[in-house]
């Protein structure tokens, strides 16, 4: 796979410490690419999280944090009470809109107040640190300190103290704590002597003058709790649900979610998929699909919670949420998001062929969905049963890879065929079966056995056709070796009118599915392949 400078203009853009490539066809270039500059590669690839750096401010400056906007561009932001020292050089970092609370007189939290964010944190420089502790007192500890100016918890028991100012501020899905920022309690304006005693004047005339309405008000929110309580207690499970943090369920919280697990969405080799609901007597419609796995052996407990919990840390819109898990006595559920439209093989298999665009978008996402776990996320997953029923599809037919992460989850018996290997029959790599050592060239191999199935809307086995054609990767390597590749199109009348797609796509799966695994492209070179951004080998060598 060759990159054709000649073809391509090619841009290089550096933010706030990331350089990134770019590639744009000419318009003499390939027929059917896309017009729009394509991201080839970056560096660092996740600046928030690797670029620590001790002493110093991070790429985002004092007082602020790292993050990303909705096209992944880093994007850093100022405290709650804090501002830009200059807006122009954010590299500056953030100043207090307020005065730092001082020791030198008064008490330690008079006049200031804690406000939490979650999924913040500042990894270096704390002064001191506790545990056993749990949130509140840590929240609290931080306040009565006249020399703490945030509060760092990490939701196990552990508290640090940090000092003014902070610096490697990172904020995001992968941050596992919660951050409480010390600020002002008068609206963030400066507090002085004289504005305090003011306030205090202020504040003692209200009091006296309005106590009688205090009471009824005190009175009416008391009523109003009582009677709403229960009411609260219904929408729990859904608030943390939808809440940042990976919820651990219990047993009967999911068993009621799912109405006794009655309604079956699918099963496999490694348990069974039910629909579950956060408010059935609101909505009546699926909220959730929850795995229920088969029996582990208690002494895995701890085994199992770290590796869900790492797997609910990889986000991808390609990739279905993991939204929370059970880890009850033998019993390990997996809770995820609801997809409404079913699986892909669902989708590809029911008769009615999909639109030739959407089958297009359907394999660039999964694609890309691929390219996450081997190369960009924190550590890398090989799926290991790539295939169209491990693909769902949410209400606008976006794909999602389910079930990644299982292979390592799960014990050795339970990913495996009949056969003893990892996988599905029609979708398994050849080098399961000659005991070499398995890398994430497997996963592009089912990939590519994938890419035909959605190009021609069929199985890759279908035994009652006839024989040159009941294995799909066998018939479409004959059809291109004899330039028969409008053979394989037949009434599908989109896909002809595109056929300088199709053989790039039909190209691209014959090189996915060499029998070495050191000639098939990684997933990153696929994703270039397919939108066109990189030449293609013209011919792959017949499996």
């Amino acid at each position: 796979m060759i990159k054709s400078s000649l073809d391509y203009y090619h841009r290089g853009t550096l933010d706030y410490g990331v350089f990134r490539h770019y590639v744009y066809p000419k318009l003499t270039a390939i027929a059917g690419s896309a017009a729009e500059w394509l991201l080839m590669d970056f560096k660092p690839a996740d600046i928030c999280q690797n670029l620590i750096t001790t002493p110093g401010s991070r790429a985002c400056g004092f007082n602020s944090y790292c993050g990303y906007d909705t096209k992944q561009m880093v994007a850093c932001q100022c405290l709650v009470g804090y501002s830009w020292v200059d807006p122009s050089r954010t590299y500056m970092g953030c100043k207090p809109n307020f005065i730092m609370p001082s020791c030198i007189s008064g008490a330690p939290s008079e006049g200031f107040k804690m406000v939490r964010v979650e999924k913040l944190d500042f990894p270096k420089d704390d002064y001191d640190q506790f545990n056993p502790m749990d949130e509140a007192d840590c929240k609290q500890q931080c306040l009565d300190d006249c020399f703490c100016a945030a509060s760092i918890y990490d939701g196990v028991g552990n508290c640090w103290k940090k000092k003014f100012p902070f610096s490697n501020g990172r904020k995001g899905n992968y941050v596992s704590r919660v951050a409480f920022i010390k600020v002002s309690n008068n609206d963030n304006l400066p507090s002085t002597p004289l504005t305090k005693m003011r306030t205090w004047i202020l504040t003692g005339s209200l009091i006296l003058a309005s106590s009688v309405v205090l009471n009824l008000i005190i009175l009416s929110v008391t009523l109003i709790y009582f009677r709403t309580s229960k009411r609260k207690q219904k929408h729990q499970l859904k608030d943390n649900i939808l809440g940042p943090n990976l919820k651990a369920f219990t047993y009967k919280e999911l068993e009621e979610a799912t109405k006794g697990f009655s309604e079956e969405l699918g099963r496999g080799a490694c348990g069974t998929v039910y629909t579950g609901y956060l408010c059935p007597e609101l909505t009546g419609t699926p909220d959730l699909a929850v795995k229920k796995l088969r029996d582990f052996q208690p002494e895995i407990d701890k085994e199992f919670t770290n590796e869900v919990k790492s797997i609910g840390q990889t986000h991808h819109k390609n990739l279905v949420r993991l939204l929370g898990y059970c880890n009850h006595d033998t019993k390990r559920l997996l809770v995820y998001e609801y997809m409404s439209k079913g699986s892909l093989a669902s989708y590809l298999f029911n008769g009615i062929q999909p639109p030739w665009e959407q089958r297009v978008e359907i394999m660039l996402g999964i694609a890309r969905g691929l390219r996450y776990l081997h190369e960009e996320c924190s550590t890398q997953i090989i799926h290991c049963d790539i295939k169209p029923q491990n693909v769902l599809l949410d209400e606008n037919f976006n794909p999602k890879i389910s079930d990644f992460g299982l292979a390592k989850l799960l014990k050795t018996d339970q990913t495996m065929t009949n056969t003893g290997i990892r996988g599905t029959k029609g979708y398994v790599a050849p080098e399961w079966f000659k005991n070499s050592a398995i890398c994430t060239k497997v996963d592009v191999y089912s990939f590519g056995v994938m890419v035909l199935e959605i190009l021609f809307c069929r199985r890759n086995v279908e035994m009652e056709m006839e024989e040159e054609k009941a294995l799909l990767t066998f018939w479409v390597s004959d059809c291109y070796n004899d330039g028969r590749i409008d053979a394989l199109v037949k009434g599908d009348e989109e896909a002809m009118a595109d056929m300088a797609r199709v053989e790039r796509f039909l190209m691209v799966a014959l090189w996915c599915v060499q029998e070495d695994p050191t000639l098939r492209p990684t997933m990153g070179q696929v994703t270039q392949m397919l939108a066109g951004a990189v030449a293609i080998n013209p011919v792959p060598p017949s499996s």
